[in-house]
């Protein structure tokens, strides 16, 4: 393949832009070599600047679950576009998304919409401050909530891929109200509301955890989380913003069973667009300005083109329940019979292909992987067009754009780099 193109964009984009992308995973830090500049995309494949052509298994890092341009989003945005773009007003259409949300997720009586992952989990946790007058939060390692300072304390994601375990910049003391454990590890929350009895406001987790690559929650984890919460009056925050309408309709909270007393949400209530929500019971969310005392606010929040593009991806999803049907079994069939030497863990269309041959149940083991194995594995897929999230500590994403015939090219092609 050829990447001239590319490569001259990223030499250009890095005179004006931070390492020549605007997120870091996307530098392709961890696998080497040139990140690929997009030009297109179009049902499950992407076409770059240079006209080559890629399966895509990333799908905007989750929200595109239907595929790239999917009909009914793009007729939505069309119709949209002849009302306005931004009014930092109120409008129906952002009733009827916040509806929408709640008839999916019981949970969120109330919901306000965001503009991003991190706005919707940053929020969350104020609310679970305000809410219960307490300041500490515990998180999981390997788990990202976006770049919020107090939760950037051993995160996943691109913190993961650059080798890093929190960020400068973030003050000690904000650090310091955060407590991370290790994900599925029950005792290791319990000692720690032993430790700071009556000071720990909520529990915030990934239900199935995207940013150290796909680990899922162990039996019985989840159910021990809302049962020590309930106990002692803290706050279960479940951050579905990855698994949210993609796992199930209701998320990972309907496929487990488990009701969260707040959920972040993000990704695919876009539509592709940037959007994201938070809410929880109307008990809680009544603490939120205007009608309490916990502030949060946003100029775009809520605007017509995300909105609208949410709405129609969300509409779609109810009527076609056949669509988790489908990228259940795609997913299955592509994860079947792995290359010996590699873990595979999946949850619904989710799924990650870890270089070692240990479980994965955690951050400590996601990281005995050999990274550098799987940047080379990362390099033969994309130059046999297959996209994979460039770094082993991220999920990959079915969509219903794919086809049977897709999956097995991309089988046939992951075995043979194992035989080469």
């Amino acid at each position: 393949m050829n990447f001239d193109r590319s490569v001259a964009l990223i030499e250009r984009a890095r005179k004006t832009i931070p390492g020549g992308v605007n997120s870091p995973v996307r530098a392709f830090r961890s696998v080497g070599g040139t990140p690929i500049f997009i030009a297109k995309g179009e049902g499950p494949r992407l076409i770059d600047e240079d006209g080559n052509s890629y399966l895509d298994y990333i799908g905007s890092w989750g929200p595109l679950i239907l595929g790239h341009r999917p009909a009914c989003v793009i007729e939505a945005l069309r119709e949209v576009l002849e009302i306005g773009t931004s009014f930092g007003a109120p409008t129906e259409r952002e009733v009827l998304l916040a509806e929408a949300v709640r008839d999916a997720f019981p949970s969120m009586e109330m919901v306000r919409l965001v503009n991003s992952g991190t706005e919707a989990a940053m929020s969350a946790l104020r609310v679970a401050r305000g809410f219960t007058g307490r300041d500490l939060a515990i998180k999981f390692e390997g788990c990202y909530h976006g770049h919020v300072d107090s939760l950037l304390v051993k995160a996943g994601s691109g913190l993961a891929t650059l080798g890093l375990s929190d960020s400068a910049g973030v003050p000690a003391a904000f650090a310091a109200t955060t407590i991370s454990v290790p994900y599925n590890d029950l005792a290791a929350v319990e000692a720690a509301f032993h430790r700071h009895p009556g000071q720990i406001a909520c529990i915030m987790l990934e239900v199935v955890a995207g940013n150290m690559g796909c680990v899922p929650p162990a039996p019985g984890f989840l159910a021990g989380l809302r049962e020590l919460c309930t106990r002692n009056g803290t706050l279960l925050i479940f951050d579905e913003v990855m698994t949210g309408f993609r796992l199930a309709y209701g998320g990972a909270q309907e496929l487990y069973g488990i009701k969260p007393d707040m959920t972040a949400l993000g990704k695919i209530i876009g539509g592709g667009l940037p959007i994201a929500a938070y809410g929880g019971s109307t008990e809680v969310m009544m603490h939120v300005a205007p009608e309490g005392p916990i502030y949060q606010a946003g100029t775009l929040s809520g605007n017509p083109l995300a909105v609208s593009a949410g709405l129609a991806m969300l509409r779609y999803l109810k009527a076609h329940p056949e669509v988790y049907t489908k990228i259940e079994a795609l997913s299955a069939r592509l994860c079947a019979n792995p290359p010996a030497g590699i873990t595979v863990n999946r949850v619904g269309s989710m799924f990650t292909w870890f270089f070692t041959t240990e479980p994965v149940t955690d951050y400590a083991s996601a990281k005995k992987s050999d990274a550098k194995r799987f940047g080379q594995f990362f390099h033969w897929m994309l130059e046999r067009g297959v996209y994979l999230a460039p770094s082993q500590f991220e999920a990959a994403f079915m969509s219903a754009a794919h086809t049977e015939a897709d999956i097995d090219y991309t089988a046939e092609q992951a075995h043979a780099f194992f035989v080469q």
